[in-house]
């Protein structure tokens, strides 16, 4: 029986539901007839009642798919023998076990939401994380049902010269019609959303790795012939990657070959199918001249992510997409200790926290905050966020403080050894370490069950009598939605103890027999209020508290100015001296805020200067964690310190601050640009990184104190910098200057560049990141040009997410057409890339804490999308929650 699906509200998917699949699937062997119009998929699957799930029909998903035949252990199956609906294809009475034969067809150029199999410029490719898979064939699509995949390819021999899909390659062959087909195996078990195919006429770059017990794998990186030369980093970065997972984890590879493949068309950065990792082309693909330093530091962090996914992801995978950070948190946390390692660990820890305080801290404060295991969703792709990734990993990193390097290596051992091969939870990663190590994390694990950021609060006092320095810390988090009260976290909290001369002092607990030596200890906070007494402290010391930002927490601590300028200069942390200088410049800039609101004359600090020439002239202090500390906050960050942001104000008190630095130390900021301003060929390493960024740093207060002179010194740079982190670095100072100059500078560089689509992206953001008044406008005419399209969604995220998400003085307009811009191209959005229009509503997460006309102004723009009809679940599910918090 065929019938349609019942028009309803998208339904709620919970936690509390999860029951084991009633059916298991123990081999798929698929077959796929490939061409860009019309793909068919034959689909022959070993299926038997799984004893430990429920009694009940067999139900496979599907969506988007022309069935065409249906047959049960070889005979045919009528329309009264199963139900049909938009979203599944249910067959009941069903033998303990059988084998189902579905052959489906497809249209792959018309699959503009990019998941399933889609087209992508001249590549057939797939993406199926989350729930893709159901686009291509009938199938239990979920995460518990691991099968061993064979897959055949045929399809036209010169247009799909190379066809690939997971693990090794069994066979292949030439048909007398011209087409060809290869048959691909992957021994080992995996769920759907694991599975890949590629099919297109493609440059293979090929290198080799040997493991540790001395297997010579094949490594090859498929990309379109015009990208050719751009993916030695991303070879090197993968050999990096597979040495580094052998000796910090003792996890080697375990197929005959590893792909990559690069695909212009992409809503993610990458995806870790097995053995043939799909990647966004911007994510692996790059030459100096092409890609900036970031660029290539990013496209290493990637790289290593997904293949570290060969372990904790695939070969352990998660039980149901609630415990997406089993994955991704691990994973994350596995990538930024590798980046930390082979770069520079203080300028890691600096990035990873700042994304952090960025965007997460806003999600945990907004109307989707949710726990890193939510308890429940509409549409999963909504679920891929800073929450499950980033918060994940510092949640996992704590786990490694706690316990210690070793210990947690002993527990990530046990992991893998005692679930490889099965779909697991968050509780049996935590259990795997408490078995391994005896210890007890059972208070821990609300890190992953409530929501929210806790917020500590540091009180201190010192007994010069008695020599007793006592630090008490009351921990608290805000309700969230769902969530009214929260218990205690188990919190671990870095602290050291700091001299007036700036040495650290020795820290005895009044229990203790013996002193802690070092720099930094681990506090264990447990409870809502503890007090932790320090013995033998021989002065008075300044704590540094959170060292390494030891926790994903907020910190009350009650410093003076003079006491954070002090840290600035003196504490032993790296992350902490960075620290300190942010909160000292925010502690300014919120001063000069409240002046411009009073219409009070904004005068320069005196002390700020000071430190930041103090920094300057340290020839001891690592280059890049100087460009960090001199890099002022961004106004994004600064409005999510304000109870209620003022865009205007803080955007001017940002630029007087800038400009008056700039000014104060202007002969020092020219002196140390000369200085790093060597002539050298272009190599990607820690140090040269870091003479690069400090010397644009100089270069941005240079042309930031007024001078014109400065802006023929950037224009200068343009014109002599062989490599992209140099130009781009002075295209984007251009484009805050009015004028002629403005105007040829981005002509002459989208006419070098207009046939590097990578390039091209970096012209489209530049110009949407610009503060001169006409922004809006000029980002609507972009939109027109030859080098934007709306289906791309590399171009949607350069040019209108970075226009609503990083130009907030133009985005919260007072006249609200940031917002109707926003909310005209989400319902553009929807109908084509459901999931790319759900991101870009996330520059509006925050829209209750604005003032009252901008918060009507953007409740308008939601309500707007929210009157439309026919919404995807992914947007449905995002506004109306926005919609209904309080």
């Amino acid at each position: 029986m065929d019938t349609s699906a019942t028009e309803q509200s998208p339904k709620v998917t919970l936690l509390a539901d999860y029951e084991q699949p009633a059916y298991l699937v123990d081999e798929a062997l698929l077959q796929f007839d490939l061409d860009s119009a019309k793909t068919r998929v034959v689909s022959t699957l070993t299926m038997r009642k799984n004893p430990q799930g429920p009694e009940a029909d067999c139900i496979l998903d599907g969506e988007a798919l022309t069935l065409v035949s249906l047959k049960l252990d070889g005979k045919k199956l009528e329309g009264n023998q199963f139900q049909r609906t938009t979203s599944q294809l249910l067959i009941p009475n069903l033998p303990d076990k059988f084998e189902l034969e579905i052959i489906t067809e497809i249209e792959p150029d018309q699959n503009t939401a990019l998941e399933g199999l889609y087209y992508s410029g001249s590549i057939l490719c797939t993406q199926c994380e989350a729930e893709g898979f159901r686009r291509i064939t009938y199938y239990p699509d979920r995460p518990d049902v691991m099968s061993v995949f064979t897959v055949t390819i045929v399809a036209d021999r010169e247009k799909w010269p190379v066809m690939l899909s997971n693990g090794n390659m069994e066979d292949q062959g030439v048909f007398d019609d011209g087409r060809h087909w290869v048959r691909w195996h992957d021994p080992h078990p995996k769920p759907s959303y694991l599975f890949a195919l590629v099919a297109g006429d493609l440059h293979v770059q090929q290198d080799s790795f040997t493991t540790q017990s001395g297997r010579e794998v094949a490594l090859r990186i498929y990309v379109d012939p015009e990208n050719k030369h751009k993916c030695d980093h991303a070879l090197t970065s993968l050999k990096q990657a597979m040495k580094w997972d052998e000796d910090t984890y003792g996890r080697e590879y375990d197929l005959d070959v590893f792909m990559i493949v690069a695909v212009n068309d992409f809503n993610m950065g990458a995806m870790e199918n097995k053995g043939l990792n799909i990647f966004n082309a911007a994510c692996v693909l790059a030459t100096p001249e092409t890609a900036t330093d970031d660029d290539f530091y990013t496209i290493q962090s990637i790289v290593a992510h997904e293949y570290f996914h060969n372990w904790s992801g695939n070969r352990v995978t998660c039980r149901d997409w609630f415990q997406l950070s089993l994955k991704e948190g691990f994973t994350v946390m596995r990538d930024q200790s590798f980046s930390a390692d082979l770069n520079s660990a203080a300028v890691q820890r600096i990035d990873d926290v700042n994304g952090l305080r960025s965007m997460q801290f806003a999600e945990d404060a907004g109307p989707m905050a949710h726990p890193v295991r939510p308890d429940s969703y509409i549409e999963i792709s909504n679920f891929y966020t800073v929450t499950i990734y980033e918060k994940g990993a510092e949640v996992v990193r704590m786990i490694n403080t706690l316990v210690g390097d070793e210990e947690f290596r002993k527990g990530t051992d046990l992991y893998f050894d005692r679930h490889d091969g099965q779909a697991v939870t968050t509780d049996d990663f935590v259990k795997a370490i408490e078995d391994a190590n005896a210890v007890d994390l059972s208070q821990f694990k609300r890190w992953y069950e409530q929501a929210g950021t806790p917020e500590l609060t540091i009180d201190t006092n010192y007994d010069p009598i008695e020599h007793r320095f006592t630090l008490t810390v009351t921990q608290a988090c805000p309700a969230t939605p769902g969530q009214a009260t929260k218990q205690p976290f188990h919190i671990p909290l870095a602290v050291g103890l700091l001299d007036k001369s700036g040495t650290s002092l020795d820290m005895q607990l009044e229990d203790e027999a013996e002193p802690h030596h070092g720099d930094t200890r681990i506090l264990s906070v447990t409870e809502a209020s503890q007090t932790f007494e320090f013995i033998n402290v021989s002065s008075e010391p300044l704590a540094s508290v959170l060292r390494g930002f030891s926790a994903p927490v907020k910190l009350k601590y009650d410093l003076s100015n003079h006491q954070l300028a002090f840290l600035m200069v003196n504490d032993k942390d790296s992350f902490n001296r960075w620290d300190a200088g942010q909160k000292l410049i925010i502690n300014i800039l919120l001063e000069l805020v409240a002046d411009i609101q009073q219409n009070n004359p904004l005068v320069l600090s005196s002390l700020l200067v000071n430190q930041f020439e103090r920094i300057l002239t340290d020839k001891k202090l690592d280059p890049a964690l100087i460009a960090k500390m001199l890099t002022l906050p961004t106004e994004n960050y600064l409005a999510a310190q304000m109870t209620t942001p003022d865009v205007d104000a803080i955007h001017q008190a940002r630029e007087f601050l800038k400009r008056n630095i700039a000014v104060s130390l202007k002969g020092l900021f020219n002196q140390t640009y000369e200085k790093l301003s060597v002539k050298k060929a272009y190599d990607f390493n820690a140090d040269d990184m870091a003479m690069r960024s400090l010397k644009n740093v100089c270069l941005s207060y240079l042309v930031a104190s007024g001078d014109p002179l400065q802006l023929q010194r950037c224009l200068r740079q343009m014109k002599q910098a062989d490599n992209m982190t140099e130009l781009l670095a002075g295209l984007r100072l251009m484009v805050d200057q009015s004028g002629l100059e403005r105007e040829n500078a981005l002509r002459s560089f989208y006419e070098q560049w207009k046939q590097d689509r990578q390039v091209v992206d970096k012209w489209l953001a530049v110009q949407a990141a610009s503060t001169l008044p006409d922004t809006l406008i000029r980002v609507k005419g972009l939109m027109k040009h030859e080098a934007f399209s709306i289906k791309n969604p590399n171009n949607v995220r350069a040019l209108i997410g970075m226009f609503c998400r990083n130009n907030p003085v133009h985005f919260h307009a007072k006249d609200g057409s940031g917002y109707r811009f926003l909310a005209e191209q989400i319902l553009v959005l929807d109908k084509l890339n459901p999931q790319v229009a759900a991101r870009m509503l996330g520059a509006l997460n925050s829209w209750r804490r604005y003032d009252e006309q901008r918060q009507q102004l953007m409740k308008q723009a939601l309500e707007s999308i929210a009157e439309q009809q026919d919404l995807s679940a992914d947007v449905y599910e995002i506004v109306t929650k926005y919609l209904a918090a309080e």
